[in-house]
């Protein structure tokens, strides 16, 4: 997939998907990009944690080695 150096993303879905989403995201009060911001900073915020978690396990098994 391409990655360009504008803010838009560009995703191919099953359209099926894609009215399930919007459905239920309408339920919900929030737009696409609403929760795709959100689950973005999740993530990336997740993956920040685990990353931090497992240099330190490495670190640990290293010092009782």
């Amino acid at each position: 997939m391409a990655k360009g150096s504008s803010g838009r993303i560009v995703v191919e879905i099953d359209p099926e998907l894609k009215l399930r989403l919007y459905g239920a995201l309408g339920k919900q009060g929030l737009t696409l990009k609403d929760w795709f911001l959100h689950s973005a900073e999740h993530y990336i915020n997740e993956e920040a944690q685990l990353n931090l978690k497992f240099q330190g396990s490495s670190t640990m098994a290293r010092i009782e080695s």
